[in-house]
């Protein structure tokens, strides 16, 4: 998004795992808000004229060495309010003056506070509370000037405030779902102190960006990498309401689609677009630059490299074509080491670019969450199936392949998710999950079937439920769905003897495997 709303609340980053979310509750409160890293200038900062500044937790002490800050000159003026959280709280609390000392006894989960002020942050709170901690050191004393708003049993000042500069920090985390009252006191940051109005939707998302992209593209032609996913569907589709004939979609088959994903797309497309398809049938060239390679990261490289290729060989045949549509999303960009975030892993449509590309990208969605492009979605008139379609990687299943990538576990591969996505169906859980698929490692197993030895595949499937794909657990499947699952696989896919379920959550594992 070129031009931000004129209102925008940030968050100051110091690397807490709960940073995004804390973007993410703000704008379910209908306020727009970006996060920034730490080392941002204040220049920058003032320049975004933010309503108001959110410090986010950290991992660090306040006082190791190296240890994230900010310019102290950001609290001057009082102009824009500021909201500390944990780290943030103590780094506040440090630099204003206040006492931040280790503690002996740690706070971590759940965790009783008591009130002991009223002030604007906290109106509406019950007097004794539970709340979620993750915390080592504690203030001890709030700063001059601030008044101690909530205690906790090991932290004297787990929350502080002074409503003349507007200035405020909380010990706990109001942005996690453990602490069930932590959007009331988002909420009265943000519209009792920053005096926002809730006026950020998919609808004013949706009307801004399509101005946005007719100021940047005039009258030029737009190309769109359709995979078939919700991302770059509802992408192609923002695109396409604010250019309308400008676009042309180009769908390339790589060789490493689920089971009938080519017909399927071509299908929807007809049904619901009104712009040109270009289809690209490349699975040779692909399965050619992949031949031999069974590292993850160097797969995603080979396969965004190629990418970028294949949309340059197709628009040449277009005419001159200067941009292409991409549909990355917030958490592509935080996993592949964005600003600074540390590398996760390098998606293809962000790392995985080659330097010497020929096309501007045209991202609309790089700043949203999954939860919100389905929302654009609603808002576009995309069909249902299209909208809750599970998400699907750019690679493919080049990185639910573990190992090297031939036709072989390609095609195993595909007739296992396959069944695993039918049983879902046929249980009325698909909608439930977040994401669900197989996954094919590089290992074997030993089995009898009809007495005999086998030697074959062994595969692994996987569901999880998440809100925003940042962080994710594990889906409860019931037995008796997991028993036909593995039924189906081992009696349908030939050269399979083992299906398991991982039951890993993210962290400390991502959703996919590679």
């Amino acid at each position: 998004m070129q031009d931000r709303p004129e209102q925008i609340v940030l968050v100051i980053d110091f690397g807490a795992q709960y940073s995004q979310l804390i973007a993410r509750r703000v704008r379910e409160c209908g306020v727009y808000c970006e996060l920034v890293p730490f080392d941002t200038p204040l220049d920058e900062i003032r320049a975004m004229k933010p309503a108001g500044l959110i410090f986010s937790g950290g991992p660090p002490s306040v006082y190791e060495d190296g240890a994230p800050t900010v310019d102290p000159a950001i609290y001057d003026g009082g102009s824009v309010p500021i909201l500390g959280i944990c780290y943030g709280m103590q780094l506040m609390a440090r630099q204003l003056g206040g006492e931040v000392q280790p503690s002996s006894e740690r706070e971590w989960g759940k965790t009783p506070i008591s009130l002991e002020a009223r002030s604007p942050l906290t109106q509406g709170l019950a007097t004794e509370l539970e709340g979620w901690m993750s915390h080592g050191d504690r203030v001890e004393s709030a700063p001059e000037g601030f008044e101690v708003l909530a205690c906790s049993p090991n932290s004297p000042v787990a929350a502080m405030g002074s409503d003349e500069r507007r200035i405020y920090a909380v010990q706990f985390h109001p942005e996690v779902t453990h602490t069930p009252w932590g959007t009331t006191v988002l909420r009265n940051f943000l519209f009792r102190i920053c005096d926002c109005e809730p006026t950020w939707t998919m609808g004013s998302f949706l009307e801004q960006e399509v101005g946005n992209i007719r100021k940047r593209v005039g009258d030029a032609h737009v190309i769109c990498g359709l995979s078939g996913g919700v991302d770059s569907a509802v992408a192609a589709a923002l695109v396409h309401r604010a250019i309308g004939d400008q676009l042309t979609c180009i769908f390339v088959n790589h060789g490493l689609l689920r089971k009938d994903e080519p017909e399927m797309v071509r299908r929807t497309f007809a049904d619901h677009f009104h712009a040109p398809l270009v289809y690209a049938d490349v699975q040779d060239r692909f399965l050619e630059l992949l031949a031999g390679v069974d590292d993850p990261e160097t797969k995603r490289r080979i396969i965004g490299n190629e990418f970028v290729r294949t949309f340059e060989r197709e628009a040449r045949k277009l005419g001159e074509i200067n941009y292409l549509v991409q549909g990355t999303l917030y958490p592509d960009v935080i996993e592949s080491g964005a600003g600074k975030a540390q590398t996760i892993k390098t998606h293809h449509n962000v790392g995985g670019l080659p330097d010497d590309m020929q096309f501007e990208l045209i991202e609309p969605l790089r700043w949203l969450f999954k939860d919100e492009v389905r929302k654009l979605g609603v808002e576009l008139g995309l069909p249902e199936e299209m909208i809750w379609r599970h998400p699907f990687p750019g690679p493919g299943l080049a990185v639910r392949i573990l190992g090297e990538i031939t036709r072989e576990r390609l095609d195993l591969l595909r007739e296992a998710d396959a069944i695993f996505m039918d049983e879902l169906v046929k249980a009325g859980l698909y909608r439930e999950m977040a994401q669900a698929f197989a996954v094919l490692p590089n290992i074997r197993s030993v089995g009898v079937m009809g007495d005999r030895r086998t030697y074959a595949h062994v595969v692994i499937i996987r569901a999880v439920t998440t809100e925003d794909f940042m962080t994710a657990d594990w889906a409860r499947l019931p037995y008796e769905v997991l028993e036909r699952i593995s039924n189906r696989i081992v009696n349908e896919v030939q050269g399979v003897n083992r299906v398991a379920y991982d039951i890993t959550s993210k962290p400390p594992g991502t959703i996919e495997w590679e």
